[in-house]
């Protein structure tokens, strides 16, 4: 039976040590480092998400509201079904009401959605993601440092490579919105467990298990991130069967064998939400974003944004100027990272850790640059990167290509830890030929990783800005209370929400007011069954609404309601000129709704409030700044 293959920090030309197939049994204070790693890592993190803390249920992470808000209705609806033992709930007219949703089309992070339920519900969803953000960032770094310690990195050397990983700006940026790619603790591990078990460091079945369950996990996390770490993880396997063909020959038949033992587990574990996904209800193809748009350009590899402790007025910016916008610049690493990766990989080439991590990085750092090349903001549509041949086969068509830069990161934190373990002892060696003497209590693993800290300074993240959530409207809970409407029914309320008015699945998520609204933000199937945002798009009696909203906050006469463009509306991106639709067509559009109730978050006096009285008759219920009717469907289809 052929030995196993050591990932350690030894030369290739050192031949292949044996060593028993099962894997040896953890020392014992290798389980309190990584525990006291946990602890300095969520210190850090605290101390990243500290504005958030100073109110965790009412401030978030300063610009993207949207996708805040939507996070936020996933969590409220995944502890709801939790709370009345509903799971798994895949497919909901909670939201975009008759027609529903199909959540696993998006970003509901059913798993973290179920384990934070208890917190959703005593302290409001917006206190979840804070604890779910502050847990990205700790459990990211901690799950990079235990997985390096695995494989033989010193103490100190894991630890730094934990925090590139855990604090790198992929995440730091993700932060903004993107809870379910911040949330990055389950990569390392899953290619940590394929590693282990390609090598013959663990059995087949042991090894499937948890391969499957980890693979499980981040499937009810983020299939996308899944995706890349895939992608990865079968880097990382060629180069370990290009470098050592022969040593990993012979495991075969075990790789298979936990393949298969991981692919059955994650059929118990995710097949049913993955068939609800692809044959379910409202199941789509295709993707809602253009193609070779959100992808890292060039220059911002060393562009600081205002999210890093070192930067400058330009180069924030610059970075504010990316296409993509904050939350997808995650391409960021520092030209000082830069040239040690760079100096590193060529300086240790030969150990094996170090290749394999340094070609993983690359791939994902070219992958991330999407289809053609982007520099400076400006496209060089001539000069063709790989990511152009790759984007049209299934499943990666529908992935960012921006977003492999958090896998980037992973493979940078690793190759680092690596080549500093590798360096310590060449700096020993080469001051002993020197017959150089270090400083009193200075010592080559100390010189080492005093450079290897200054390479990662720029890359420092500050404390996140912090910005308030919408609040609650007042008089919100009282109407609702005084329409006294069933858990079930579907309610109009108007602003209506969609990808650039989501206050109002905010109030549902802080409320649990109504069970079900119209409209929405979310991935949905149009008419063609092609994924589009918000489905098959609002209604022109809906934007209709949302612009007599956005005039009446102006306090514009309401003669002007149809006039005003609505370039002039602010949050009204994307919108197409609105045109007044007529008493009967909004009538009919709101019976065809098939809702109980319409609420308005306006008052009586305004032009929508006007207007709705005159459409629908004086509001059952009235208070503070929010209005309510009860709505009868044969007096709606009589009076149209």
């Amino acid at each position: 039976m052929p030995a196993p293959v050591r990932l350690a920090s030894v030369a290739a030309t050192t031949s292949v040590q044996a060593r028993p197939s099962a894997e040896p049994a953890r020392p014992p204070r290798r389980g309190r480092a990584v525990t006291l790693a946990a602890v300095c890592y969520l210190l850090a993190a605290l101390a990243v998400t500290l504005w958030l803390w100073r109110d965790p249920a009412s401030r978030m992470v300063a610009g993207n509201p949207y996708d805040n808000d939507q996070f936020a209705w996933f969590l409220r609806y995944d502890a709801t079904a939790f709370a009345h033992l509903r799971l798994p709930a895949l497919v909901t007219t909670a939201m975009n009401a008759p027609q529903g949703v199909n959540v696993m089309w998006n970003t509901f992070m059913l798993l973290p959605g179920v384990l934070l339920a208890p917190v959703t519900l005593l302290a409001g969803p917006q206190s979840a993601l804070t604890v779910l953000l502050t847990a990205g960032f700790a459990g990211s770094a901690t799950a990079m440092f235990a997985v390096l310690r695995r494989w033989d990195v010193a103490a100190a050397s894991a630890t730094l490579g934990g925090a590139v990983y855990g604090f790198s700006p992929a995440l730091v940026h993700s932060a903004i919105g993107h809870y379910d790619l911040q949330f990055a603790v389950f990569p390392p591990l899953i290619i940590d467990v394929g590693l282990r078990l390609a090598l013959r460091r663990v059995g087949a079945v042991r090894g499937g298990l948890w391969l499957g369950l980890l693979v499980a996990g981040q499937l009810l996390i983020s299939e996308e991130l899944l995706l890349g770490t895939a992608i990865a993880g079968l880097v990382i396997i060629i180069v370990i069967v290009a470098s050592r063909p022969r040593a990993v020959a012979g495991q075969l038949k075990t790789v298979a064998a936990g393949l298969g033992v991981a692919a059955c587990v994650t059929a118990v574990v995710a097949g049913y939400p993955l068939w609800v996904q692809f044959f379910g209800p409202l199941n789509q193809h295709g993707t809602p974003f253009l193609p070779d748009y959100f992808k890292n350009d060039l220059s911002g590899f060393v562009v600081p944004s205002s999210f890093m402790l070192l930067h400058t007025a330009g180069s924030a910016a610059e970075a504010l100027r990316y296409q993509g916008n904050l939350p997808e610049y995650l391409g960021y690493l520092g030209w000082p990272l830069l040239v040690v990766l760079a100096a590193a990989a060529i300086v240790c080439w030969r150990r094996l850790p170090v290749r394999a991590t340094a070609v993983t990085w690359a791939v994902l750092a070219v992958f991330s640059l999407g289809g053609t090349l982007m520099f400076g903001g400006h496209e060089h549509p001539a000069i063709k990167l790989p990511w152009y041949w790759l984007q049209g086969l299934p499943v990666l068509g529908a992935a960012l290509p921006d977003r492999f830069a958090i896998l980037a990161d992973g493979a940078a934190a690793a190759l680092l830890a690596f080549a500093a373990d590798a360096a310590v002892p060449a700096v020993a060696a080469f001051a002993t030929r020197r017959r150089w003497r270090l400083a009193a209590g200075w010592r080559p693993a100390a010189v080492v990783m005093c450079c290897a800290v200054l390479a990662v300074l720029p890359i420092v993240p500050r404390p996140l800005p912090a910005a308030a959530v919408t609040p609650l409207p007042s008089g919100w809970p009282a109407v609702f209370g005084a329409l006294r409407l069933p858990a079930s029914a579907s309610v109009l309320v108007v602003p209506l929400p969609m990808d650039t008015f989501t206050e109002p699945l905010r109030w549902q998520a802080e409320t649990a007011e109504p069970g079900a609204i119209v409209g929405g933000y979310f991935m949905g199937p149009a008419w063609n069954g092609r994924a589009y945002i918000d489905g098959d798009g609002t209604p022109p009696a809906g934007v209709y609404l949302n612009a007599l909203w956005l005039v009446s906050g102006r306090g514009l006469p309401k003669a002007l309601a149809a006039a005003v463009p609505p370039s002039a509306y602010p949050g009204s991106k994307g919108y197409i000129a609105v045109k007044a639709v007529t008493d009967v067509k909004m009538r009919a559009q709101i019976a065809a709704w098939r809702v109980s109730a319409v609420v308005a978050v306006t008052t009586a006096d305004s032009v929508l409030g006007r207007y709705l009285t005159a459409i629908l008759g004086a509001p059952a219920a009235a208070s503070g700044d929010v209005l309510g009717w009860r709505i009868r469907h044969g007096q709606l289809r009589s009076n149209s």
